[in-house]
């Protein structure tokens, strides 16, 4: 099928915008109009994501325009609010924003763009309002992480206190340099950090009472979710084990999650040992479930960069778009 769906690219020099380049440009349904950098508008784009080289002849652009169907935000988180205050769009033009500007409702209300709300991102749960958006606030990538973890369970109120732990690769950190994102640190070392305060907690709290209205914890009370994050020493891929209880057996669960993730073709419910290898370069996460006595843990790896970010982003395109939910995403893993 030819391309008939016209991107633009805000930002497109920085991880997720050099992945959402990746799947776009193999995408049958779509054609890249602009990918825009500031910092190297002019420059080809192989010469920034060198992976490209003979892939693309794509120059980055100093400048926009809202011609496009569908414009993707890869901005710093804080930044696309003030993009789109600074600038002025048609109202038919879709907005699809990767940072956690628009993700949470304030005072009940979601966050509008010329009229129309931004819709939370996350297919597995709002696939039907997907469909219908213009706006979509992209989920981050621990959140999608958990959430896929817990929200077959939510739908059934079995939502108690939650005890999380997580692992994330260096590119979930965006492409500046700090400290802890150089190799000599990262090698051969991990270090908990933004223990029971990581921002995506916000998220977390609002899809569980979205399900489970019983649920009616903060982030900042006792109980409720603990989770502490870790950084590790591999570039890409989020391994997370969310510990609660319940009284179901092992195979009631099971069961629930099959049932829940039937109709959703990117997160998979296996019986086996799950390992990050499995899903990094897809868009699928993997689920496994474990349990001695009540305890429970349920085990999920995904991609932050495909699954937790630029592919969710296509994955919400394709909805929005009436496309195949899978366009563009039937990505192989890196498994060797």
């Amino acid at each position: 099928m030819s391309a008939n769906i016209k991107a633009g690219i805000i930002g497109g020099a920085g991880y997720t915008g050099g992945e959402l380049l990746r799947v776009l440009i193999n995408h049958p349904n779509v054609h890249i109009a602009f990918a825009h950098s500031r910092s190297n508008a002019g420059k080809p784009i192989s010469s920034v994501h060198e992976d490209l080289a003979g892939v693309t002849d794509l120059i980055f652009a100093g400048e926009f325009n809202d011609t496009v169907d569908v414009l993707f935000l890869c901005l710093g988180h804080g930044e696309s609010e003030k993009f789109l205050k600074e600038n002025n769009f048609k109202k038919e033009l879709k907005i699809i924003d990767l940072a956690n500007d628009f993700r949470l409702r304030v005072n009940g209300i979601r966050p509008q763009y010329n009229g129309n709300d931004f819709v939370y991102g996350l297919p597995e749960l709002n696939r039907a309002d997907i469909k219908n958006a213009h706006n979509i606030a992209n989920p981050g990538c621990f959140a999608t992480t958990i959430q896929l973890a817990l929200i077959p369970l939510a739908q059934h109120g079995y939502i108690k206190d939650v005890y999380a732990t997580g692992i994330t690769g260096s590119t979930g950190a965006g492409q500046k340099l700090s400290a802890t994102s150089h190799f000599s640190w990262r090698a051969n070392n991990i270090q908990s950090y933004k223990t029971l305060t990581h921002q995506h907690l916000g998220e977390l709290y609002q899809t569980l009472k979205q399900l489970q209205p019983a649920f009616d914890k903060e982030p900042n009370d006792d109980g409720g979710i603990s989770f502490v994050p870790w950084r590790g020493d591999f570039t890409r891929g989020i391994f997370v084990s969310s510990q609660l209880t319940n009284d179901l057996s092992l195979s009631e669960l099971e069961k629930i999650f099959s049932e829940y993730y039937a109709s959703h073709p990117f997160t998979h419910v296996s019986t086996e040992p799950i390992f990050l290898k499995q899903v990094v370069n897809t868009n699928n996460c993997i689920i496994q479930l474990e349990k001695v006595g009540t305890k429970l843990v349920v085990h999920s790896a995904l991609d932050n960069l495909l699954k937790g970010a630029s592919g969710q982003a296509v994955q919400n395109m394709n909805l929005m778009f009436g496309l195949d939910e899978t366009a563009g995403l039937k990505l192989k893993a890196n498994y060797f």
